[in-house]
């Protein structure tokens, strides 16, 4: 039933002031509109937190009038958080989305610019929120950059222009970057080409820098006993038995002189870019979604994050629909690391319309999580542990979720289910999880487990993919999954289907992945000897991992051979796809085959057309016989 209320001019008036004066009106469903114009001060993290803070979760609406917006952290909410794929940081906030319901949050065309370690939306707890209109920006970026202008073979040096967006200082001969609250060191770099405005070609030989050497003095470290399993990927163990190589000289201002680098030099016109050693350079995504249901982005534009375009962690349904990572004021990079990243979600995850582009890592990882049984505690509970150090508070389920139980050297396949009756958090790195049935008897310390029931349908269509450091498309899911209508440009594979068990403890074995329309133009230009479309397993067995996987009516323009390799797959189909050779770059493996076929079955090669350079199409092993291309 719609009230309708007749006013005069003179009250229009007065509601509009109180409107402008207090940038709220409350609306008839007890629900509130919250109203920013660019009138609020040089500094919008006040206003904007204390409102929503005020709000009691009241608000179906926030709205900015077209503007620039600066968001400080010194104003902010500050909370420690514990998020996946990042460093566990203290960030500050000025949008905590948190136990919000049907909540729109409408930039309506204004960009938000940010200082420091910030995550600009945290959405947590919360039901059916919208981001739209907007377009997320750091004043500072969280990488440096360096123009290439020389290099010295004789003396193995080579020398960079550094303008005054990068400040720096160099302290005992090593390089640092400043900027507002943070600063990081040379640490991960990687080549761009200006020209291309992309991951320059064969970048491997050349970076990342080497930046350390093996300690020259170690003593006693074997005195130092753990009673428990370590990582020493963790940051209080990166610098254990390492020490500075590269030697950085002021040449004159703005020219630094960079010695001891162990791969080729540099070539001249290029663009070094930095952001600091791994386990310290992931502090700011911009958006954090966590125990979630119903996210949508639309029409957001993300130039740069210190992290991840966006980390979803244990949330579902989640739409990205014209939401693009691109670099701004003329950066190489856009966002530091991922530019979407998935962790144990459930239901649907859809990417539309979507550019990814110059990102430092993959465009999108779709994952579950797996941990270790650490303790078998009595029939109904175990204690498990995080396996890598960027997982830590990470809760692997909910009660009434199917947790698979699993041996590697066995199966990919999960030996036992059983179902979550309660888990105990205890730290980051160590949970208690009861559930309602006995344990079985084989389980043992060193096994792993996987959710079952958190791993969400995917659909990436119409999305452009390119000039990104890594991979594309990292798909773990044995849900459904179909990539369409995209186009491919990429430094590593477009689209890799892993398990990744030993490293990053990434679960999801992925089945039912159909890949289709899609263009994949000069993939793999960074020089590793891998396909441009990847299914394998970082354990060496003969298990199969992955079922059902279609690649049809694709175009591949591709500078080098390889175009696939699978392992450990039952079911491939290898339809109506078209491979030509584009000339781009000069070839790096020209011996390499099209495609190898390792542990497989079931595999099918049908109405394809091959206009490459490969001497050899297929090169398959023993177990997975002959395989003729057609």
């Amino acid at each position: 039933m719609v009230k309708t209320i007749l006013v005069n001019r003179q009250w229009i008036v007065w509601i509009m002031l109180v409107f402008f004066q207090y940038g709220c009106s409350k609306t008839i469903d007890n629900s509130m509109i919250l109203s920013f114009g660019t009138e609020i001060s040089d500094d919008a993290t006040p206003d904007v937190l204390a409102q929503i803070l005020n709000s009691n979760q009241n608000i179906s609406k926030i709205k900015f009038e077209k503007g620039i917006y600066h968001f400080y952290p010194d104003k902010g909410l500050e909370e420690y958080c514990h998020i996946s794929n990042h460093c566990d940081v203290m960030v500050s906030t000025a949008f905590p989305i948190k136990n919000f319901k049907n909540l729109t949050i409408d930039g309506q065309g204004s960009t938000f610019i940010f200082h420091g370690i910030m995550v600009p939306f945290l959405v947590q707890a919360s039901h059916n929120i919208t981001v739209k209109n907007l377009s997320i920006d750091w004043y500072n970026p969280f990488h440096s950059e360096g123009l290439i202008v020389a290099r010295d073979e004789k003396n193995r040096t080579f020398d960079m222009q550094i303008s005054e967006a990068y400040p720096y200082e160099i302290r005992n001969h090593q390089l640092y970057f400043v900027k507002e609250y943070y600063e990081h060191n040379i640490g991960q770099s990687i080549l761009y080409d200006p020209q291309r405005s992309a991951i320059a070609f064969n970048t491997e030989a050349y970076t990342n820098l080497t930046t350390i050497k093996k300690a020259e003095t170690s003593r006693y470290l074997s005195n130092i006993k753990y009673k428990y399993d370590f990582d020493f990927r963790a940051p209080e163990y990166k610098k254990l038995g390492k020490e500075d190589r590269l030697f950085v000289e002021e040449i004159k201002k703005g020219l630094v002189r960079v010695h001891n680098h162990g791969k080729l030099l540099p070539q001249v016109g290029l663009i070094l870019t930095m952001k600091g050693e791994q386990g310290f350079n992931r502090v700011a995504p911009a958006f954090r979604v966590t125990t979630t249901d119903g996210f949508n982005a639309q029409n957001v534009n993300v130039h740069h994050a210190g992290g991840m375009g966006i980390i979803a962690e244990n949330s579902a349904n989640l739409t990205l629909d014209n939401f693009n990572i691109t670099p701004s004021k003329g950066r190489m990079v856009s966002t530091t690391a991922d530019a979407t990243h998935f962790v144990g979600c459930r239901g649907k995850v859809i990417l539309r319309n979507c550019t990814f582009n110059n990102q430092l890592d993959d465009a999108a990882n779709i994952h579950g999580t797996y941990q270790i049984v650490e303790d078998v505690l009595d029939e109904y509970r175990i204690g498990v542990r995080m396996g890598h150090h960027q997982q830590k508070g990470f809760v692997i389920g909910v009660p009434s979720d199917t947790i698979g139980l699993v041996r590697l050297s066995d199966s990919f396949d999960p030996y036992d289910q059983l179902t979550v009756k309660d888990i105990q958090y205890l730290n980051g790195r160590y949970q208690i999880i009861t559930f309602h049935q006995k344990l079985p008897q084989g389980i043992q310390k060193g096994d792993l487990i996987e959710n079952l029931s958190a791993y969400p349908e995917v659909w990436v269509q119409n999305c452009n993919i390119a000039n990104n450091r890594a991979r594309g498309l990292l798909i773990s899911t044995p849900k459904k999954t179909i990539i369409e209508d995209n186009y491919f440009s990429t430094e590593m594979e477009a689209i890799l289907i892993p398990v990744e068990s030993s490293h990053w403890y990434e679960s999801g074995s992925a089945s039912n992945v159909l890949i289709q329309n899609n263009t994949f133009q000069d993939c793999q230009h960074s020089g590793y000897k891998r396909g441009v479309i990847r299914l394998d397993t970082d354990d060496d067995n003969t298990n199969l991992a992955f079922r059902n996987i279609e690649i049809s009516n694709n175009i591949f323009n591709q500078f080098d051979n390889m175009i696939v390799q699978i392992a450990n797959v039952d079911g491939f189909k290898f339809i109506g796809n078209t491979i030509s050779n584009s000339g781009t770059f000069p070839q790096l493996f020209p011996d390499a085959p099209a495609f190898t076929v390792d542990v497989s079955k079931n595999v099918v090669f049908e109405n394809n057309t091959y206009g490459g350079k490969a001497k050899q199409l297929i090169v398959t092993d023993e177990s997975s016989g002959d395989i003729e291309f057609k």
